[in-house]
């Protein structure tokens, strides 16, 4: 496989296996993908663009929204919609059926992301139960009080938790020369605390028992670097790189920062609350695409753009009344 130095990397590459086995270490190396054989030219495109740079263009990269909903099959086959959702080969499968109908062009990588719904990280944290639509899921609140607080830790026995090391595990085994595994949406802090307690709740408890808010975001914090490593170790031992539902590759770590919940929130409680957490998750990856759900969330925005680590800020403007991401 070709390699080209990249200057950008560290001696001691984080996409590399974690016991240094790797040849590649420090270098960008080419997945050799029969579906998308200008991978390496468009990987030095992307690392530009992170850098703030332009090579021969800017990246460009197509999607249709939602796409897989749009072709996905009736839930009468399935016992439930989460039977559905927790079809390990049939979800692999309807990518896969997409790989050669599909044209990678651009910085378009066939890329599959096992998906539980935005809701997946509160649902391991809290051990609870996740209910199912068509296109997301979300679950109920499960804190009512300080003294649910010690329910909220790293649950690996969640079933949750482990269907996700299995849909990886299984794309993992058939994904080589023929498309990328990503990891799954994650939302720490703020935003877990908000499914976890109801929105309405927690607005109300930053009036009447700050501190509570803070302990339970601080516990909504606590696994998440833990769980993102376990994932990205699944990722390097098949050489793959650093991708989530975004589809912006890093061959170090890559993550999605976002807020949504700060679309309710004043400046005040959003730099006192949330903005401590997104500057440590964006210290800890290599590169950072800031989520930014709608023009209640860019109300903080100058605070996002004095976070160095962040490389760029995906704007979703909404619709009609600036309603989120068209579901």
């Amino acid at each position: 496989m070709e390699n080209t130095n990249l200057n950008t990397q560290a001696a001691s590459c984080k996409a590399c296996p974690a016991d240094g086995s790797a040849e590649n270490c420090g270098t960008m190396y080419d997945l050799g993908l029969e579906t998308k054989p200008d991978f390496l030219e468009c990987m030095k495109r992307i690392y530009a663009w992170y850098d703030g740079e332009i090579l021969d263009r800017v990246p460009i990269r197509f999607s249709a929204h939602n796409e897989e909903y749009d072709t996905a099959d009736s839930a009468d086959s399935w016992s439930s919609l989460k039977a559905r959702w927790f079809d390990t080969e049939y979800q692999v499968s309807a990518f896969e059926k997409k790989l050669h109908a599909n044209q990678w062009l651009g910085e378009t990588f066939p890329i599959y992301f096992p998906n539980l719904g935005p809701n997946f990280f509160a649902a391991v944290l809290a051990d609870c139960e996740l209910e199912f639509g068509e296109v997301t899921s979300w679950c109920e609140p499960q804190i009512f009080g300080e003294e649910d607080l010690e329910k909220i830790c790293f649950h690996p026995e969640s079933s949750y938790y482990q269907k996700m090391l299995e849909m990886m595990d299984y794309a993992l085994e058939r994904c080589e020369g023929r498309f990328m595994v990503g990891y799954t949406d994650m939302h720490p802090s703020l935003d877990c605390a908000a499914a976890l307690r109801g929105t309405q709740e927690l607005c109300m408890d930053m009036y009447d028992d700050i501190e509570f808010v803070k302990k339970l975001v601080q516990k909504c914090f606590a696994p998440f670097f833990p769980m993102m490593e376990v994932f990205h170790d699944k990722l390097r031992q098949k050489r793959q790189l650093s991708v989530s539902w975004m589809d912006i590759p890093s061959y170090g770590t890559m993550h999605i920062p976002s807020c949504d919940m700060g679309a309710m929130i004043s400046q005040e409680f959003f730099n006192e609350i949330s903005l401590p957490y997104i500057k440590k998750e964006s210290e800890h990856f290599d590169h950072n695409i800031f989520h930014l759900d709608g023009k209640g969330v860019a109300n903080h925005i100058d605070e996002i753009l004095k976070i160095d680590q962040i490389q760029a800020i995906q704007w979703v403007q909404g619709v009609g009344a600036d309603k989120p991401i068209m579901q």
